[in-house]
């Protein structure tokens, strides 16, 4: 049995050097609702080829771990309401079950990582939750031992962004912001939380990468883009929301692996989809984002 699947597609570029940006699934089978997690997915592997990289959405097809899932495997996948969120632990797992599941920032990561893919995209990497500081996501010990470029909109403002930070610290994992001095707050484009260096192209990114790499060092690289300025939203409008979501997470007892989920759904629904629009949009951006960083480490 395979541990891990890559497509044709995915191998071929691969083999030839070109650059190739994975993009995970749990958005697929826990972020959107379908068609809807369709369409994002669709419209980010575009963004991708038109900026001139070939897109490798990462997940699990029928218990395998597979780099470069197909439309028809996507659009199964979408669909499909029995498809698990699958992290680290979860891997080993998957194979014995023969489920399908949509892989998480940290699962995609590593999975990536493994068969030679350098740059991933997503929208928001997971961290410490507020209130909660022992439940801290396993997106960041993975970061922390995973070299690969990362390419988010910061951490989802759900969570403690301080404590996300300095745990991304103590492993010394480089965050770094994409033309902006100030972590990104996933919604909103500042949090008044200062960043270790700012980055104006893609060729300054995969420099950094390059002495990391030749350091041998074990972190991957974090590069932090804020969300388009026209589908920002702001913090004080941000804050309110999270704060009810969070206060109704608590009161029904959600944690683990629910909660994020949960209070996502919420503010949705809260903020009358505004917070839907502006996930897709930085879902975009980051992947073009990304792609331009996958040109600069081919060339």
């Amino acid at each position: 049995m395979e541990t891990i699947h890559i497509s044709e597609e995915i191998k071929q570029a691969l083999d030839e050097g070109k650059p190739v940006v994975a993009l995970e699934s749990a958005l697929i089978t826990h972020g959107f609702a379908y068609p809807a997690n369709v369409a994002i997915t669709r419209r980010m592997a575009q963004a991708i080829r038109d900026a001139g990289a070939i897109p490798a959405v990462v997940g699990i097809w029928r218990g395998v771990p597979t780099v470069g899932l197909s439309d028809a495997q996507v659009e199964t996948m979408a669909a499909d309401e029995t498809a698990v969120k699958v992290s680290v632990r979860d891997l080993p797992l998957t194979g014995v079950r023969q489920v399908h599941g949509g892989t998480t920032v940290a699962a995609t990561s590593l999975l990536a990582q493994r068969v030679g893919v350098r740059v991933f995209a997503t929208g928001g990497i997971g961290g410490v939750h507020r209130g909660h500081p022992e439940d801290v996501s396993a997106d960041l010990p993975v970061l922390a031992s995973t070299p690969l470029i990362v390419v988010c909109a910061g951490a989802k403002s759900i969570l403690d962004l301080p404590r996300t930070l300095e745990y991304l610290e103590t492993w010394g994992v480089p965050v770094l912001g994409w033309q902006t001095e100030e972590f990104p707050a996933f919604y909103s484009r500042t949090s008044g939380l200062k960043l270790d260096i700012r980055v104006e192209d893609a060729a300054h990114v995969a420099a950094i990468f390059r002495t990391q790499r030749s350091l041998r060092l074990p972190q991957g690289l974090l590069v932090t883009v804020p969300i388009p300025a026209a589908d920002e939203v702001p913090a004080e409008e941000v804050e309110p929301l999270i704060a009810q979501a969070v206060a109704e997470a608590d009161a029904q007892g959600i944690t683990g692996k629910a909660i994020t989920p949960f209070i996502l759904a919420r503010m949705v629904a809260l903020s009358e989809s505004r917070t839907k629009a502006a996930n897709e949009s930085l879902l975009v951006n980051n992947a073009r984002v990304a792609a331009q960083i996958a040109q600069a480490l081919a060339a």
